[in-house]
């Protein structure tokens, strides 16, 4: 029986696992950690976010420039079949207001466990605390582990080794420079899905650490988004500055800063909170009219009123029309990205074009990848999980062809 190599046990890897298998293969997924699908259980705390229900145009295009190289797969293993495939696995899923899908349970924990039950029922074998580097002159793998290494004859083999964000789960971005002296083209692994940070007033940071601002609209040149957004001790994060961050990232790449505009009532006409806000304060502290006027959160105030001061003006002094025109279009500047390793996911990674339309990396013939690896990236919603499981899916069918040919 031929033996296959899987490193890494996410999404991707298990998946291209459960296909091997099931086509007969004879498979190992290797990984550095001690157990399985460390980052998937973390995706899973807030409720396991696997697929989106939009349609599937809409869907792809979720993946920007990347979607014409993630179609072919998604195609074949479209969100339908990740729902199908979760419901085998004991876990009905249901979809939610916003149309993200998520298993009946709403966390990963159970998920996890009946798939890999029926992995280790299905004969797949894991080998955990391996970490890959590389491999040796006879094109063997190498796993460097804490009682000593080895090495590992594969017939051929799958990586699903992940970006870099929440390295201490065990996607660490190590393997670029394993690849990349095999001359394999990487395009830097950066931040996605990420807070960013903000040179914060010491009075603003210190009262309002933690605190979400709720129902805004947050936009960036044509980009816009709705959600909340969570202020840090050195910035922002949060659903609706994920969904911008790409662009956002881009462009303090590009220019060294950023300027976001937060819409604080974004569904108030702006000649309603022109007229709530001409009503006399009477002996009312500015605060407490904003509040009770415009309804505006004591962090949303905050907010204003860090902008007035960090333009010079105060918001005491502004006519109902500024006020308004402020409040629906607060201005912050992001001065940098925050660190990848609290990102939510990463972008960057193999480049496309040293892949085959198998996902077959050209310049190592038999060596296949899948996942976050690849140089594509998306926002939250489901997408994410998504494409790792469909790579993965196609990678391990891409192997079964493979070996078949050579077998024949």
């Amino acid at each position: 029986m031929t033996a296959v190599a899987v490193i890494g046990a996410g999404p991707a890897g298990l998946m291209a696992a459960e296909v091997l298998v099931q086509g007969g293969a004879r498979v190992t997924v290797y990984d550095a950690m001690p157990s399985a699908g460390r980052k998937f259980l973390m995706a899973g705390r807030g409720g396991l976010n696997l697929t989106h229900s939009e349609p599937l145009p809409q869907f792809l295009a979720r993946y920007r420039e990347a979607a014409p190289k993630l179609t072919a797969a998604i195609d074949a293993y479209p969100p339908d079949a990740l729902r199908a495939w979760s419901e085998a696995l004991g876990e009905p899923t249901f979809v939610g207001s916003s149309g993200r899908v998520f298993p009946k349970a709403f966390k990963a924990s159970p998920l996890l466990r009946a798939w890999l039950r029926r992995l280790d029922a299905a004969g797949v074998r894991f080998a955990f605390r391996q970490r890959w580097i590389g491999w040796d002159g006879e094109g063997r793998l190498v796993f460097g582990a804490p009682g000593g290494g080895a090495t590992v004859a594969a017939d051929a083999t799958v990586l699903a080794l992940g970006g870099a964000s929440w390295p201490r789960l065990g996607s660490d971005g190590s393997w670029t420079a394993i690849l990349a002296d095999k001359g394999i083209a990487i395009s830097p692994l950066r931040p996605a899905n990420c807070g960013f940070t903000v040179t914060w007033s010491e009075i603003f940071r210190t009262r309002f650490e933690g605190e979400p601002l709720k129902g805004i609209t947050l936009s960036f040149s044509p980009h816009r988004a709705r959600g909340e957004a969570m202020i840090t001790s050195t910035g922002i994060e949060g659903g609706a500055i994920y969904a911008l961050s790409a662009e956002l990232r881009d462009a303090i790449a590009a220019n060294g800063e950023a300027v976001l505009h937060v819409a604080l009532r974004p569904d108030v006409d702006h000649g309603e909170l022109v007229k709530r806000l001409s009503v006399p304060r009477g002996k009312q502290s500015f605060s407490n009219f904003l509040r009770k006027a415009a309804q505006l959160s004591p962090v949303a105030g905050g907010l204003l009123q860090e902008a007035a001061i960090g333009a010079g003006h105060s918001l005491s002094a502004m006519s109902a029309e500024q006020l308004a025109e402020l409040i629906n279009a607060v201005p912050v500047k992001l001065m940098g990205v925050a660190p990848i390793a609290r990102a939510i996911s990463s972008a960057g990674g193999i480049s496309f074009d040293e892949l085959d339309t198998d996902f077959m990396i050209r310049k190592l013939p038999g060596v296949f990848a899948a996942g976050e690896m690849l140089d594509w990236e998306a926002p939250t919603g489901g997408y994410l999980l998504q494409a790792s499981f469909a790579t993965g899916a196609v990678a391990g069918r891409s192997v079964l062809r493979r070996l078949a040919l050579e077998d024949g």
